[in-house]
């Protein structure tokens, strides 16, 4: 759960899911909706389906024996290096390094290391100087210690060099290369789309939502009918769009439910979302009442437009 995100945000989830799932067999055996409905929120919902089928892995295959080294832990669907780095020494105390952001900044600056740490040779780099500084005895406190190190002291901008235990040793510091370490060259290219949802209501006031089958985000969650639009259209040309492509309804009224779009950033994405009321005749097949929605997991910006509704 804390991949991505922070461990104030994480921890009720983490209690909700404890409460919902208390053994890896109960998480096994859940569907994988109602996994999808508790993560609700905590975006990344690739972590959500990782875990859900590594849990079942762990109960069908592994008979409930979580793996205990960092080789067949990478081996589980969703736990990378880092993570399998992570559990193999803070759990069995294996001499294996993590090397996260954190980990970076702080090799970076003590060494005064250029290399770019989005690079692909930089990783393998790193991971070797972590592994020559880690104590044999103790790797679960050497990793968690320069891991928190960088959180809290080395942080990324105007770090507190003056109160820093390493200020007489760091290379950085030394040369006043603090704000230029760690290098990471790579820009994270951003993509614009805008999202036009279709909130359809019958004479019983249901409404319709369809399932996100496609790979990419929110794979797995519901959402309204979507019309997806090169940019930003206005009322006239998406009522005509709305008119063609569900002729099949019988469509008495179109309105906007919010004149300014509303922007969902993603990590690699900005979402321009806008909400269409469509008002049909009749009863919708498969319509799904207001009590009923709120059942299904949603993206989050979708689920807080329901709540407001």
């Amino acid at each position: 759960m804390l991949q991505q995100t922070r461990v104030a945000q994480g921890m009720p989830y983490f209690f909700s899911f404890t409460n919902a799932f208390p053994t890896v067999f109960d998480l096994a055996h859940a569907n994988e909706e109602q996994v999808l409905k508790l993560w609700q929120g905590l975006g990344y919902y690739s972590r959500a389906r990782n875990l859900h089928q590594t849990a079942q892995y762990i109960a069908n295959e592994l008979g409930g024996v979580f793996p205990s080294n960092y080789k067949d832990l990478l081996q589980l669907k969703g736990i990378g290096e880092y993570t399998a780095a992570a559990i193999a020494s803070f759990a069995y105390n294996e001499v294996v390094p993590v090397v996260d952001g954190n980990v970076f900044r702080v090799l970076s600056r003590y060494f005064d290391i250029e290399t770019d740490i989005g690079s692909a040779s930089a990783k393998k780099e790193f991971s070797n100087l972590a592994m020559e500084l880690i104590p044999k005895e103790n790797p679960a406190v050497f990793n968690q210690a320069i891991m928190e190190f960088g959180a809290l002291q080395c942080v990324p901008k105007n770090p507190n060099c003056s109160d820093c235990i390493f200020n007489q040793s760091c290379a950085a510091l030394q040369k006043k290369k603090v704000d230029l370490l760690p290098v990471k060259l790579k820009k994270l290219k951003i993509r614009n789309r805008f999202f036009n949802y279709l909130i359809f209501t019958d004479d019983l006031d249901n409404t319709i939502i369809q399932k996100r089958t496609d790979k990419g985000i929110w794979h797995n969650l519901y959402e309204f009918p979507l019309i997806e639009t090169e940019k930003e259209e206005n009322f006239g040309a998406l009522s005509k769009q709305i008119k063609t492509n569900f002729q099949d309804f019988d469509i008495v009224s179109i309105g906007e439910e919010n004149s300014k779009s509303i922007l969902h950033k993603l990590s690699h994405q900005h979402l321009h979302i806008k909400f269409w009321n469509v008002k049909v005749g009749g009863i919708l097949p498969n319509g799904i009442n207001s009590t009923d929605l709120k059942t299904y997991p949603f993206p989050i910006v979708l689920h807080n437009f329901i709540e407001a509704k």
